[in-house]
């Protein structure tokens, strides 16, 4: 049992050891065998220079820059970088985009909403536009902001919307238009510039969500990548948002949110001054901010420069077409998308052949893919987010997908029980007490103990369920595991 305040303190090397001893259940974080979650490039020396960097400004707050213009200085030129990588600085049509450090794509797409919101005060009640493939993230802006969402459908054949399809949402509470470049879960990259034109056309913001792609998609079309217009250069774009701690390989807590200009910015700025203490200024969510992701990105970002970038959308442009490669060689897999960014995306065109199973599969051979459910006309898939890392990597995985294949066949596809079949049918959010949702997990082997090393089960239930119970089930199972360690 650990107990985070002990009566007297406890020597620094064993906080340290029990630290190491609970990390020794996580996932790999480098070695290129994590699809989700992590970004390694494989860069020797540059973690240990990132927590250098992010040690010297731990303690030293974002709230006032008067107080740390150290922080400032290395903020305005990490917007900077990323201004110059999105087609935005001088000599552009986007010479005067400013932009601001977050914690995270979350927070750059909330304050991106906020922004829209707040500049139209004459709304009464706003609504914001996005294709279903857009990041969850906005769902979750709409939710905390009060503004309604409207999703655009995409073909299942291209899964990107129709800009006829968007301009027909669009009404006169439409504050925000939102796209994707590329979509988290297919790696496809929507049609910024017809979207951002049907926008504009409205008089409406376009926000495009380059969270994940904004900072590879420029070095992949200097590599040949037929990489469409989706930056700032693209007209009726108005902000953009790119996470540093994606493919800019920099520590977790660094995301950049760019506007064309200052006045497009403004809104979503707060200050509060009509209290006894300090006038309150903060552009974006947080107050109190460390300025350790920061200095850690600055320093990233120093140290591998425009030509290691180059190099290193090179080596995973590599990986990803040796993927694709390996997955289209083994019979009953296809894409869902052919891969135009960093995702290797595919799914199963034989029904002996259940993609939960194979990525139990593959887990047990030591690879970690991230399966995705069934959406409408989209089918169930399995998801590889494509590092540097991973290159060395390929010539393993492609024979252990092929033996996973085999094994998965072998094993059959997941045959629900009959009580968790019929319970599948009838469950309904309002039914899914908490007593209910712990005694399926205790069913499910979700119980106190470590998760199971198999989930084809889990994951077949939740594919069979509609994504409000989803959605519920995956609040009582997190409610169940995160309770105090007394």
């Amino acid at each position: 049992m650990i107990e985070a305040l002990p009566p007297e303190g406890v020597p620094a090397g064993q906080v340290l050891a029990e630290i190491r001893e609970l990390r020794a259940a996580d996932r790999p974080t480098h070695g290129g065998r994590l699809f989700a979650y992590v970004y390694d490039p494989g860069v020797p020396g540059l973690d240990e220079l990132a927590m250098s960097a992010y040690a010297l400004a731990a303690h030293v707050n974002g709230l006032d820059p008067t107080a740390f213009p150290s922080l400032l200085a290395m903020e305005n030129a990490v917007v900077g970088a990323a201004a110059r990588v999105l087609g935005a600085g001088p000599g552009t049509d986007a010479e005067a985009a400013v932009g601001s450090v977050t914690s995270g794509g979350t927070e750059s797409l909330i304050l991106a909403v906020k922004a829209a919101r707040d500049a139209r005060p004459d709304v009464a009640a706003p609504r914001i536009t996005a294709p279903v493939t857009a990041h969850a993230a906005f769902a979750k802006a709409a939710h905390y902001l009060g503004v309604g969402l409207d999703p655009v459908p995409v073909s299942p054949v291209t899964l990107r919307p129709e800009p006829a399809d968007v301009a027909a949402v669009i009404g006169p509470s439409t504050v925000l238009v939102a796209c994707s470049a590329p979509s988290y879960a297919h790696g496809v990259v929507d049609p910024v510039a017809e979207i951002a034109a049907v926008a504009a056309d409205a008089g409406v913001r376009c926000h495009v969500d380059a969270c994940f792609g904004g900072w590879t998609l420029p070095w992949l079309r200097r590599l040949g990548v037929p990489v469409p217009p989706f930056d700032f250069s693209v007209p009726g774009v108005t902000s953009i948002s790119v996470d540093l701690h994606k493919y800019a390989y920099a520590p977790k807590g660094v995301s950049v949110l760019l506007h064309r200009d200052a006045e497009l910015r403004r809104p979503q700025f707060f200050a509060y001054a009509d209290w006894p203490g300090y006038t309150m200024i903060n552009p974006v969510i947080s107050s109190t901010r460390s300025g350790g992701p920061v200095a850690a990105a600055y320093a990233t970002l120093r140290h591998l420069g425009d030509a290691g970038y180059l190099a290193l959308a090179r080596t995973t442009l590599d990986a990803v077409r040796d993927l694709a490669a390996a997955v289209a060689s083994v019979d009953g897999l296809r894409p869902v998308a052919e891969p135009e960014s960093t995702v290797v995306c595919f799914t199963s065109a034989d029904p002996e052949l259940d993609l939960f199973v194979l990525a139990d599969e593959l887990t047990a051979r030591g690879w970690h893919t991230q399966p995705q459910f069934r959406y409408g006309e989209l089918p169930a898939s399995i998801h590889l987010t494509v590092t540097a890392s991973v290159a060395p990597r390929v010539a393993e995985f492609g024979p252990d997908l092929a033996a996973a294949a085999v094994a998965a066949r072998a094993a059959g596809p997941v045959r629900l029980p009959e009580q968790l079949r019929a319970l599948a049918g009838s469950l309904a959010p309002e039914r899914l007490t908490p007593e209910l949702v712990a005694g399926l997990a205790a069913e499910l082997g979700l119980g106190s103990g470590p998760l199971p090393d198999r989930t084809a089960v889990l994951n077949t239930l939740l594919d069979a369920v509609s994504p409000e119970v989803r959605e519920r089930l995956f609040v009582e199972f997190l409610s169940l595991v995160q309770r105090p360690t007394y």
